[in-house]
């Protein structure tokens, strides 16, 4: 059984190669080996002996008295057939390398049909579309968003996509999500809904197969990976949010690479440490602080990852700051399990900054690389604002550069104008509704009366809804809250991992609970939220070894979720998709009077 914590306070007692070495994925031939004798069935070697941690040594004693065999019983068995069956199925190599690259291929395969179904469906601007893709359309010709006539919705829509002027439009977010969705408009033309969603639902596609990587990470075990990569590729605000070319799903994207980049650091840094120290006292001198490593390459593309988390939207910058911090914590810890005399100065003071300079610059760059369309023409708004003498800097600031004291300038309106906004909107939901799904954002809706609908029946209605799968969405809440409770009594690592990126993402907005917000920004923490509910899955999975029947509820229990929350998706895709369906029939998805 193995244990471990890091960011939570607590040493790590396993063993140096307990955990894989830093790659992109874990090693294949220790994962065949896991597999071969059945133990993905559960996780390496069932989700609990990751999770769960090492029994006292008391406890210890009176479970090994209690487990002394009287005379005559016979030992319960462990394990289940579908254990055995399993364990078959895996025999060979050429078997075991089938699941470990088609498991998650048939998800990701998923998710791309459910994204990319009838993706241009409607064929119009739908809710905030209205700004992010004639922006983007206006930036990718013109370098900057640009003023759109009245009413250019549905002359956009009808493919009349060149009435945007010359002159610069004020917009509050930063340029990366828009010049994405423009990416897509620039490839296939900006005439077809299909290309103004395109990049957004190949985001949201490629997010399923980055979370399996990270799920594998944490726990080495594709079953696992699967299970939440499935969930993901299912759920209704991941599916919507992919569909609908909003900015919000490359903000969870980066986010959640910046995250795995975070987690394939561990190992690169532990071993590293380990490899220095090992030198310097092998020559014979003992390295009071730990030596300080640069060669970090995780933590660049962390860095980099989370910088265009920012350009996309500024709650990115929540991201940088957790697990800046978090890189620190790690560090940390790891000179005092390494023995380090000085370990706390060591990693505060002599790995610290070389780890701020690794990480936080890299940040900025990818960010102001955003603006380079805005920096490099003439025609953005306020892009002259400090060509006025009366406007520019002076004294320190003044050997700035015009067109950064007019980006700051843009900036500092741009925050202004974030903090208030209390504008009345019908859909608009509180933050500490969101893990609860109380109001979910109705995005579109259309009604025909004629019969010509497609639904069957004289009325027909179609919508798109931000509406979660709410098997999914309430199992991960109550399991994220179980976690804090476990993080407190257990202190695990993967645990204070998982609970750190959905803090990130969620406990920011709650200090802006009189602001006009929307439950769709929970994209961005939604993959934590499916994280923490793998990890309980996986404790409920147990392993091979754990006595049959608990081991066989455990299985029931997990399958039988997951069968009942792909039949809850598959009832409300009507709803994720625009797909006609009667009114009668529609009514039905609206478990709760907030929903409608």
């Amino acid at each position: 059984m193995t244990s471990g914590t890091d960011a939570v306070g607590s040493p790590d007692t396993r063993p140096v190669a307990a955990e894989q070495p830093a790659a992109a994925s874990v090693d294949l031939a220790d994962e065949r080996a896991r597999e071969a004798a059945g133990a993905d069935l559960g996780t390496d070697a069932g989700a609990g002996a990751v999770l769960a941690p090492e029994p006292e040594p008391a406890a210890d004693a009176e479970r090994a008295a209690e487990a002394e065999p009287v005379a005559d019983a016979e030992p319960e068995s462990r394990g289940t057939r579908l254990d055995d069956w399993w364990a078959r199925m895996l025999a060979t190599p050429r078997r075991r390398a089938l699941w470990y690259w088609g498991g998650p291929a048939l998800v990701v395969l998923l998710a791309a049909v459910l994204r990319f179904w009838n993706l241009g469906h409607p064929q119009a601007i739908v809710f905030d579309e209205t700004y992010y893709v004639k922006d983007a359309w206006s930036l990718w010709n013109n370098g900057y968003e640009s003023t759109w006539p009245d009413g250019a919705d549905e002359g956009f829509a009808n493919g009349d996509t060149d009435t945007f002027s010359d002159d610069g439009v004020y917009v509050v977010h930063p340029p990366l999500g828009k010049w994405m969705i423009a990416l897509g408009m620039g490839l296939g033309g900006a005439e077809s809904a299909f290309w103004w969603r395109a990049t957004t639902a190949l985001a949201g596609t490629a997010a399923v197969f980055i979370l399996m990587m990270v799920a594998r990470r944490l726990w080495p075990s594709t079953i696992l990976a699967v299970f939440a990569g499935l969930l993901f590729a299912i759920d209704g605000n991941a599916i919507v949010m992919s569909r609908v070319a909003l900015l919000d799903n490359w903000v969870m994207l980066f986010a959640l690479l910046g995250f795995w980049f975070v987690l394939l650091d561990r190992g690169w840094a532990r071993d590293r440490l380990h490899r220095g120290l090992d030198a310097a006292r092998a020559s014979g001198y003992e390295p009071h602080y730990g030596p300080a490593l640069w060669s970090r390459p995780w933590v660049i593309a962390a860095g980099a990852a989370f910088g265009a988390t920012t350009a996309v939207k500024w709650s990115g910058l929540w991201f940088l700051a957790a697990f800046g911090l978090y890189l620190v914590l790690v560090d940390l810890l790891a000179r005092r399990r390494a023995g380090v005399p000085f370990w706390a100065t060591g990693a505060l003071l002599k790995q610290g900054p070389v780890t701020f300079l690794l990480y936080v610059p890299v940040a900025f760059v990818v960010y102001l690389a955003s603006w380079t369309g805005w920096l490099t023409t003439d025609g953005g708004y306020d892009r002259h604002w400090a060509d006025d003498p009366a406007n520019r800097a002076t004294g320190v600031f003044s050997w700035v550069p015009l067109a950064l004291q007019s980006l700051w300038k843009y900036h500092d309106s741009a925050y202004q104008y974030h903090i208030g906004v209390h504008a009345e909107h019908p859909w608009q939901s509180n933050p500490l509704t969101w893990l609860f799904m109380i109001r979910p954002t109705n995005m579109y809706f259309a009604s025909t009366d004629d019969g010509s609908g497609g639904c069957g029946g004289d009325t027909c209605w179609s919508s798109i809804i931000g509406l979660g799968n709410p098997l999914i969405w309430w199992a991960a809440a109550a399991a994220c809250l179980y976690l804090v409770y476990r993080l407190a009594r257990y202190r695990e690592w993967q645990v204070g991992l998982i609970l750190l990126g959905l803090a990130a993402g969620y406990l920011p907005w709650l200090m802006y609970l009189d602001r006009t917000v929307f439950q769709f920004y929970s994209i961005a923490f939604e993959p934590y939220l499916i994280l923490g509910l793998t990890a309980v899955a996986g404790l409920i999975l147990g392993d091979r070894d754990d006595v049959w029947w608990r081991r066989e509820r455990g299985i029931a229990t997990v399958g039988v979720y997951l069968v009942l929350a792909v039949l809850v998706s598959a009832f409300f895709y009507p709803l994720w998709s625009a797909m006609p369906i009667t009114p009668d029939f529609r009514q039905l998805h609206f478990w709760l009077p907030s929903w409608g």
